[in-house]
């Protein structure tokens, strides 16, 4: 037999108790830092299977690793399974019916994200066991990429240091191995602090907060003119000073998101809209005050383990996916508008059939990417390991993800499958490496030479603390 196919019946094998799993943690979705009963059952599932486990790593309660073997290179898969808030969905409905109103939702497929690469490093462990092979397989049960990075602070505390190679995938509408693209990206609060009054009576004893978060608000989009074209800046208002119009705002807070290619053009970013901050609180005589929420670096390629993985999902082929799975695809397809549809294949560099309901096919490894980008904390650990990364098609082409779309399909048998794949994509690469040492030898001498040339500097400063607020029920 050949190895990506004992690996693919060894992920075949246990793949019903996986989904299984996957629609347990579509049914709790549980937003950054407060996945404790997601975790729970990532837990359950590794003791079960027999792995090595450690909780709450890097001092983060919802965060776990599991290992099996003892010995030789360190191949790790990463998993996710945080939700998104206020995108409650009922499964299987093509049109918007939140299951709780205000709920969660798993908008970015984590609850198959997460399932998929555990039962990637379950069959990795299983076919060293079968093959008596030596080396070490470990799923990093990962919160709170939805806006927590909790990737970058464990990369930035030497969690992935003595690893060889990193392994994960996302959802996606597509079939392609990752490009080493993203965009690193910041989120700082700024606070800002007046004097409260009358404002009727003495509006002139008064400094408003709220007045020069809207400064700096228009300061920053002043600034878009004079910035990378590929570089964001998105704000939102945490506390706007309260609900009193007729009381001058005493405090009041934005957080600003700043995204950029790489890390130097975001640093450059984040000063300028400090400076915009300052500037605000001059204005108005207010004080300010910031505080880095979170933050990730972008994601930087590994040839070497991209053409890994190519290999392994050529020889798999695209999700086979048959005329029922078409059937909600093109349910969902109806709600979307054309451009939706059109934009589904511009990170793939393809023009997308009008009728082509679920990807047929996989993008091939020299493609030019043409579509817009985001951001992981995925990136961090890309930089402190050679790192891969597969994207699966889960749900409909054109389906826009952070929405009830995406967390209407990810209960589907299209979504089960897609997750399926997904493991046997991760684990046969996982295996490959594992039995070619100058592959991985290859991956690192990349990853050193990048390193030489730019050291890796976590946008999280070393006195930060992961942002954990636990919500009461």
């Amino acid at each position: 037999m050949q190895n990506e196919e004992q690996i693919w019946r060894l992920v075949d094998a246990k793949k019903t108790d996986y989904i299984a799993l996957s629609d347990r943690i579509f049914g709790m979705p549980e937003t950054l830092y407060n996945e404790f009963a997601s975790v729970a059952e990532h837990v359950a599932v590794l003791k079960t299977e027999g792995f090595r486990v450690t909780e709450g790593i890097c001092g983060m309660p919802t965060a776990v690793m599991g290992e099996a073997g003892s010995e030789g290179p360190v191949i790790a898969i990463l998993g996710e399974f945080d939700a998104l808030p206020q995108l409650s969905q009922a499964p299987g409905i093509a049109e918007p019916s939140p299951i709780e109103a205000g709920g969660n939702g798993h908008g970015c497929g984590h609850n198959l994200l997460g399932a998929a690469s555990l039962l990637a490093a379950t069959a990795v462990k299983d076919w060293l066991s079968e093959n008596g092979i030596v080396a070490r397989v470990r799923y990093y049960g990962c919160p709170a990429e939805e806006g927590g990075a909790a990737k970058a602070y464990m990369a930035r505390d030497g969690l992935f240091d003595d690893v060889d190679a990193a392994i994960s995938w996302h959802p996606s509408t597509f079939n392609a191995v990752q490009h080493g693209h993203s965009l690193a990206n910041s989120r700082i609060d700024f606070t800002f602090h007046g004097k409260a009054a009358h404002a009727a009576a003495a509006p002139q004893l008064g400094r408003s907060a709220l007045d020069a978060c809207e400064l700096m608000n228009i300061g920053v989009n002043y600034m878009r003119e004079h910035m990378p074209d590929s570089a964001r800046v998105h704000y939102a208002y945490l506390d706007a000073g309260g609900v009193a119009p007729n009381v001058v705002q005493a405090k009041a807070t934005v957080r600003q998101l700043v995204r950029a290619d790489d890390m130097a053009t975001l640093r450059d970013l984040v000063e300028r809209v400090r400076s915009i901050g300052n500037g605000a609180a001059m204005m108005t005589g207010t004080t300010v005050e910031t505080k880095v929420y979170s933050g990730v670096s972008n994601l930087v390629g590994n040839l070497p383990l991209e053409e890994t993985m190519q290999r392994e999902f050529d020889k798999l082929g695209p999700v086979p996916f048959d005329d029922d799975d078409n059937g909600l695809a093109n349910e969902i397809r109806k709600t979307l508008t054309k451009d939706d549809i059109a934009a589904s294949f511009q990170r793939v560099g393809l023009e997308t059939p009008e009728d082509l309901a679920l990807c047929n096919f996989v993008a091939p490894l020299d493609r030019v990417n043409s579509g817009g980008e985001g951001s992981t904390d995925v990136g961090d650990v890309s930089w402190v390991v050679p790192t891969v990364q597969a994207r699966v098609a889960t749900c409909a082409v054109g389906t826009p993800f952070h929405t009830w779309q995406t967390v209407a399909q990810g209960k589907a048998p299209a979504a089960h499958k897609g997750m399926v794949h997904a493991a046997k994509v991760m684990a046969a690469t996982a295996s490959s490496l594992i039995q070619s040492p100058e592959t991985l030898k290859a991956a690192r001498a990349v990853h050193e030479e990048r390193q030489i040339k730019t050291p890796y500097q976590c946008p999280i400063p070393a006195e930060v603390s992961p942002p954990i607020i636990i919500k009461s029920k």
